[in-house]
Protein backbone atom coordinates (compact mmCIF):
# COMPACT_ATOMS: atom_id res chain seq x y z
CA UNK A 1 0.00 0.00 0.00
CA UNK A 2 2.97 2.36 0.80
CA UNK A 3 4.73 1.75 -2.76
CA UNK A 4 1.24 2.34 -4.50
CA UNK A 5 0.88 5.92 -2.32
CA UNK A 6 4.53 6.49 -3.18
CA UNK A 7 4.14 6.46 -6.92
CA UNK A 8 0.82 8.33 -7.09
CA UNK A 9 2.56 10.99 -4.89
CA UNK A 10 5.28 10.93 -7.22
CA UNK A 11 2.90 11.45 -10.66
CA UNK A 12 1.39 14.09 -8.89
CA UNK A 13 4.14 15.43 -8.47
CA UNK A 14 5.26 15.05 -11.98
CA UNK A 15 2.22 16.72 -13.41
CA UNK A 16 3.36 20.69 -12.94
CA UNK A 17 7.10 19.66 -14.46
CA UNK A 18 4.88 18.34 -17.83
CA UNK A 19 3.03 21.38 -17.79
CA UNK A 20 6.51 23.49 -17.73
CA UNK A 21 8.01 21.24 -20.34
CA UNK A 22 5.14 21.78 -22.41
CA UNK A 23 5.91 25.37 -22.34
CA UNK A 24 9.24 25.16 -22.51
CA UNK A 25 8.99 23.56 -25.57
CA UNK A 26 5.86 25.65 -27.06
CA UNK A 27 7.62 28.84 -26.05
CA UNK A 28 11.08 27.57 -27.73
CA UNK A 29 9.61 27.95 -31.28
CA UNK A 30 7.97 31.74 -30.48
CA UNK A 31 11.68 32.83 -29.33
CA UNK A 32 13.47 31.01 -32.61
CA UNK A 33 14.72 33.78 -35.36
CA UNK A 34 12.89 33.33 -38.55
CA UNK A 35 9.33 32.29 -39.47
CA UNK A 36 8.55 28.91 -40.13
CA UNK A 37 5.58 29.79 -42.72
CA UNK A 38 8.68 31.68 -45.15
CA UNK A 39 11.20 28.45 -44.47
CA UNK A 40 7.79 26.30 -46.20
CA UNK A 41 7.05 28.70 -48.65
CA UNK A 42 10.04 30.42 -49.57
CA UNK A 43 11.19 33.81 -49.80
CA UNK A 44 9.31 34.40 -53.16
CA UNK A 45 6.01 33.67 -51.76
CA UNK A 46 3.15 35.95 -51.74
CA UNK A 47 1.39 37.30 -48.82
CA UNK A 48 -1.64 35.72 -49.73
CA UNK A 49 -0.12 32.37 -49.61
CA UNK A 50 1.88 32.99 -46.04
CA UNK A 51 -1.31 34.59 -44.67
CA UNK A 52 -3.20 31.16 -46.14
CA UNK A 53 -0.64 28.97 -44.13
CA UNK A 54 -0.97 30.94 -41.33
CA UNK A 55 -4.51 30.61 -41.66
CA UNK A 56 -3.95 26.66 -41.96
CA UNK A 57 -1.28 26.14 -38.77
CA UNK A 58 -3.46 28.56 -37.06
CA UNK A 59 -0.69 30.97 -36.26
CA UNK A 60 -2.85 33.53 -36.73
CA UNK A 61 -4.71 32.92 -33.46
CA UNK A 62 -3.96 33.92 -29.99
CA UNK A 63 -0.63 32.72 -28.12
CA UNK A 64 -2.87 31.03 -25.60
CA UNK A 65 -5.00 29.40 -28.12
CA UNK A 66 -2.13 28.36 -29.93
CA UNK A 67 -0.53 26.65 -26.59
CA UNK A 68 -4.13 25.13 -26.14
CA UNK A 69 -3.71 23.33 -29.50
CA UNK A 70 -0.17 22.22 -28.96
CA UNK A 71 -1.25 20.43 -25.98
CA UNK A 72 -4.63 18.52 -27.85
CA UNK A 73 -1.94 18.04 -30.05
CA UNK A 74 0.81 16.55 -28.35
CA UNK A 75 -1.45 14.65 -26.36
CA UNK A 76 -2.92 12.61 -29.84
CA UNK A 77 0.87 12.07 -30.75
CA UNK A 78 0.85 15.01 -33.22
CA UNK A 79 4.31 16.73 -32.82
CA UNK A 80 4.08 18.71 -36.37
CA UNK A 81 5.85 17.84 -39.66
CA UNK A 82 9.22 17.96 -40.22
CA UNK A 83 9.94 20.82 -42.37
CA UNK A 84 13.08 19.19 -43.99
CA UNK A 85 11.82 15.64 -44.52
CA UNK A 86 8.27 16.20 -44.94
CA UNK A 87 6.91 13.63 -42.51
CA UNK A 88 5.48 13.75 -39.03
CA UNK A 89 7.88 14.99 -36.28
CA UNK A 90 6.81 11.77 -34.18
CA UNK A 91 7.87 8.89 -37.16
CA UNK A 92 11.36 11.01 -37.50
CA UNK A 93 11.72 10.56 -34.04
CA UNK A 94 10.83 6.68 -34.09
CA UNK A 95 12.82 6.68 -36.44
CA UNK A 96 15.88 7.72 -34.69
CA UNK A 97 15.13 6.62 -31.20
CA UNK A 98 16.23 3.10 -31.51
CA UNK A 99 19.25 3.83 -32.47
CA UNK A 100 19.96 6.28 -29.52
CA UNK A 101 18.63 4.22 -26.73
CA UNK A 102 20.64 1.05 -28.22
CA UNK A 103 24.05 3.17 -27.83
CA UNK A 104 22.77 3.80 -24.15
CA UNK A 105 22.24 0.31 -23.31
CA UNK A 106 25.08 -0.57 -24.81
CA UNK A 107 27.16 2.30 -22.87
CA UNK A 108 25.80 0.70 -19.95
CA UNK A 109 26.64 -2.86 -20.28
CA UNK A 110 30.32 -1.89 -20.60
CA UNK A 111 30.39 0.85 -18.05
CA UNK A 112 28.19 -0.43 -14.87
CA UNK A 113 30.06 -4.31 -14.63
CA UNK A 114 33.59 -2.50 -14.84
CA UNK A 115 32.00 0.45 -12.37
CA UNK A 116 31.37 -2.28 -10.00
CA UNK A 117 34.59 -4.36 -10.23
CA UNK A 118 36.55 -0.91 -9.75
CA UNK A 119 34.29 0.09 -7.07
CA UNK A 120 34.78 -2.90 -4.97
CA UNK A 121 38.24 -3.38 -5.50
CA UNK A 122 39.16 0.68 -4.72
CA UNK A 123 37.07 -0.14 -1.14
CA UNK A 124 38.17 -3.30 0.01
CA UNK A 125 41.64 -1.84 -0.16
CA UNK A 126 41.28 1.68 0.83
CA UNK A 127 44.26 3.68 1.14
CA UNK A 128 46.84 0.85 -0.58
CA UNK A 129 48.08 0.76 -3.91
CA UNK A 130 44.98 -1.03 -5.83
CA UNK A 131 42.93 1.78 -4.51
CA UNK A 132 45.28 4.59 -5.74
CA UNK A 133 45.40 3.25 -9.01
CA UNK A 134 41.75 2.86 -9.57
CA UNK A 135 41.21 6.37 -8.53
CA UNK A 136 43.85 8.22 -10.83
CA UNK A 137 42.14 6.09 -13.47
CA UNK A 138 38.87 7.61 -12.36
CA UNK A 139 40.55 11.26 -12.49
CA UNK A 140 42.00 10.49 -15.54
CA UNK A 141 38.63 9.19 -17.46
CA UNK A 142 36.86 12.11 -15.87
CA UNK A 143 39.16 14.82 -17.66
CA UNK A 144 39.38 13.22 -20.48
CA UNK A 145 37.10 14.92 -22.85
CA UNK A 146 34.56 12.08 -24.60
CA UNK A 147 34.90 13.98 -28.20
CA UNK A 148 38.85 13.38 -28.27
CA UNK A 149 38.57 10.25 -27.11
CA UNK A 150 36.12 9.52 -29.78
CA UNK A 151 38.19 11.34 -32.52
CA UNK A 152 41.37 9.44 -31.03
CA UNK A 153 39.86 6.20 -31.20
CA UNK A 154 38.03 6.36 -34.89
CA UNK A 155 41.73 7.37 -35.90
CA UNK A 156 43.72 4.63 -34.84
CA UNK A 157 41.21 1.89 -34.30
CA UNK A 158 39.11 2.96 -37.26
CA UNK A 159 41.14 4.07 -39.97
CA UNK A 160 44.48 2.97 -39.07
CA UNK A 161 43.99 -0.49 -37.80
CA UNK A 162 40.54 -0.92 -39.40
CA UNK A 163 39.24 -2.90 -36.73
CA UNK A 164 36.13 -0.78 -36.23
CA UNK A 165 34.19 0.90 -39.00
CA UNK A 166 34.25 4.94 -37.87
CA UNK A 167 30.53 5.79 -39.37
CA UNK A 168 27.20 4.36 -39.53
CA UNK A 169 25.05 1.99 -37.39
CA UNK A 170 24.63 -1.52 -39.37
CA UNK A 171 21.90 -4.05 -40.74
CA UNK A 172 21.01 -6.43 -37.81
CA UNK A 173 22.02 -6.80 -34.18
CA UNK A 174 25.59 -8.05 -34.45
CA UNK A 175 26.67 -4.83 -36.83
CA UNK A 176 25.13 -3.19 -34.44
CA UNK A 177 27.49 -3.80 -32.01
CA UNK A 178 30.59 -3.89 -34.68
CA UNK A 179 29.37 -0.26 -35.48
CA UNK A 180 28.75 1.08 -31.92
CA UNK A 181 32.03 -0.72 -30.45
CA UNK A 182 33.79 2.52 -30.30
CA UNK A 183 31.62 5.32 -29.68
CA UNK A 184 30.11 2.51 -26.44
CA UNK A 185 33.58 2.22 -25.47
CA UNK A 186 34.62 5.77 -25.97
CA UNK A 187 31.55 7.14 -23.64
CA UNK A 188 32.44 4.34 -21.06
CA UNK A 189 35.58 5.85 -20.45
CA UNK A 190 34.01 9.17 -19.17
CA UNK A 191 30.67 7.07 -17.34
CA UNK A 192 32.50 4.67 -15.76
CA UNK A 193 35.04 6.41 -13.53
CA UNK A 194 31.64 9.09 -12.31
CA UNK A 195 30.20 6.33 -11.06
CA UNK A 196 32.97 4.64 -9.74
CA UNK A 197 34.47 7.40 -7.49
CA UNK A 198 30.52 7.54 -6.07
CA UNK A 199 30.10 3.82 -5.58
CA UNK A 200 33.71 3.70 -3.60
CA UNK A 201 32.83 6.97 -1.09
CA UNK A 202 29.61 4.64 -0.21
CA UNK A 203 31.21 1.85 0.40
CA UNK A 204 33.98 3.10 2.83
CA UNK A 205 31.30 4.82 4.02
CA UNK A 206 28.78 1.91 4.34
CA UNK A 207 31.92 -0.23 5.57
CA UNK A 208 32.34 1.97 8.94
CA UNK A 209 28.78 1.99 9.79
CA UNK A 210 27.35 1.04 13.45
CA UNK A 211 25.40 -1.80 11.70
CA UNK A 212 28.45 -2.99 10.23
CA UNK A 213 30.45 -3.61 13.41
CA UNK A 214 27.46 -4.87 15.26
CA UNK A 215 27.60 -7.52 12.29
CA UNK A 216 30.74 -8.44 12.70
CA UNK A 217 30.36 -8.69 16.19
CA UNK A 218 28.04 -11.15 15.86
CA UNK A 219 30.11 -13.10 14.18
CA UNK A 220 28.97 -12.77 10.29
CA UNK A 221 31.41 -14.02 7.37
CA UNK A 222 32.89 -10.95 6.31
CA UNK A 223 31.93 -11.92 2.35
CA UNK A 224 28.37 -11.97 3.42
CA UNK A 225 27.63 -8.64 5.77
CA UNK A 226 29.69 -6.76 2.41
CA UNK A 227 27.06 -8.37 0.15
CA UNK A 228 23.82 -8.65 2.24
CA UNK A 229 24.44 -4.70 4.05
CA UNK A 230 27.21 -2.89 2.93
CA UNK A 231 26.86 -3.14 -1.31
CA UNK A 232 22.99 -2.96 -1.04
CA UNK A 233 23.03 -0.16 0.69
CA UNK A 234 25.85 1.54 -1.06
CA UNK A 235 24.16 1.05 -4.13
CA UNK A 236 21.39 3.55 -3.84
CA UNK A 237 23.18 7.27 -4.24
CA UNK A 238 25.08 5.26 -7.29
CA UNK A 239 21.55 4.10 -8.47
CA UNK A 240 20.45 8.54 -8.62
CA UNK A 241 23.22 9.18 -10.24
CA UNK A 242 23.00 6.70 -12.69
CA UNK A 243 19.37 8.05 -13.52
CA UNK A 244 20.46 11.42 -14.27
CA UNK A 245 23.42 10.04 -16.44
CA UNK A 246 21.33 8.03 -18.63
CA UNK A 247 18.66 11.08 -19.14
CA UNK A 248 22.38 12.67 -19.97
CA UNK A 249 23.42 9.70 -22.63
CA UNK A 250 20.25 10.33 -24.42
CA UNK A 251 20.54 14.06 -24.64
CA UNK A 252 24.05 14.16 -25.02
CA UNK A 253 25.01 11.76 -27.21
CA UNK A 254 25.12 14.24 -30.44
CA UNK A 255 29.00 14.12 -29.03
CA UNK A 256 29.44 11.07 -30.45
CA UNK A 257 26.83 10.46 -33.06
CA UNK A 258 28.45 13.42 -34.87
CA UNK A 259 31.78 11.99 -34.46
CA UNK A 260 31.05 8.73 -35.36
CA UNK A 261 28.38 9.70 -38.03
CA UNK A 262 25.58 7.38 -35.87
CA UNK A 263 22.30 8.08 -37.39
CA UNK A 264 20.52 8.84 -33.96
CA UNK A 265 18.40 11.46 -32.15
CA UNK A 266 22.11 13.81 -31.21
CA UNK A 267 22.44 13.90 -35.07
CA UNK A 268 19.24 14.61 -35.84
CA UNK A 269 18.99 17.60 -33.46
CA UNK A 270 21.98 19.22 -35.01
CA UNK A 271 21.16 18.39 -38.73
CA UNK A 272 17.49 20.11 -37.29
CA UNK A 273 19.14 22.96 -35.50
CA UNK A 274 21.56 23.87 -38.75
CA UNK A 275 18.86 23.24 -41.09
CA UNK A 276 16.31 25.23 -38.88
CA UNK A 277 13.61 22.30 -38.73
CA UNK A 278 12.05 23.94 -36.10
CA UNK A 279 9.05 21.57 -35.34
CA UNK A 280 11.51 18.49 -34.76
CA UNK A 281 13.64 20.90 -32.73
CA UNK A 282 10.41 21.32 -30.64
CA UNK A 283 9.48 17.59 -30.62
CA UNK A 284 12.95 16.62 -30.02
CA UNK A 285 13.21 18.88 -26.82
CA UNK A 286 9.93 17.40 -25.83
CA UNK A 287 11.14 14.47 -25.84
CA UNK A 288 14.50 14.34 -24.38
CA UNK A 289 12.50 16.31 -21.11
CA UNK A 290 9.99 13.67 -20.85
CA UNK A 291 12.42 11.05 -21.34
CA UNK A 292 14.27 12.37 -18.61
CA UNK A 293 11.00 12.52 -16.25
CA UNK A 294 10.14 8.77 -16.86
CA UNK A 295 14.20 7.93 -16.21
CA UNK A 296 13.48 10.00 -12.70
CA UNK A 297 10.39 7.98 -11.78
CA UNK A 298 11.46 4.65 -12.58
CA UNK A 299 15.15 5.37 -10.47
CA UNK A 300 12.77 6.51 -7.59
CA UNK A 301 10.36 3.93 -7.88
CA UNK A 302 13.17 1.35 -8.44
CA UNK A 303 14.80 3.24 -5.40
CA UNK A 304 11.73 2.23 -3.23
CA UNK A 305 11.37 -0.88 -3.94
CA UNK A 306 15.14 -1.98 -2.84
CA UNK A 307 14.94 0.49 0.34
CA UNK A 308 10.87 1.14 0.99
CA UNK A 309 11.80 3.62 3.64
CA UNK A 310 12.88 5.96 0.86
CA UNK A 311 8.61 5.97 0.46
CA UNK A 312 7.64 6.67 3.77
Amino acid sequence: MNSISFIGRRLLQIVPVLIGISLVSFFLIMMIPGDPVRMVLGPRATEEAVTAMRQEWGLDRPIWAQYLSYIGNTLTGDLGQSLKFRIPVLDLVLQYLPRTLFLVAYVLVIALPATILMAVIAARNEGRWPDQLIRVISILGMTIPVFWLGVLFARYFGVKLGWFPVSGYGDGFVEHLHHLFLPAVSTSLWLAPLLTRNLRAALIEQTEADYVAASRAKGLPEGYIFRRHILRNSVLPTLNLLGVMIAFLIGGSVVVEIVYAVPGLGALMVGSVLGRDYFVIQGLTLVYAIATVAITLAIDIFTAAIDPRTSE
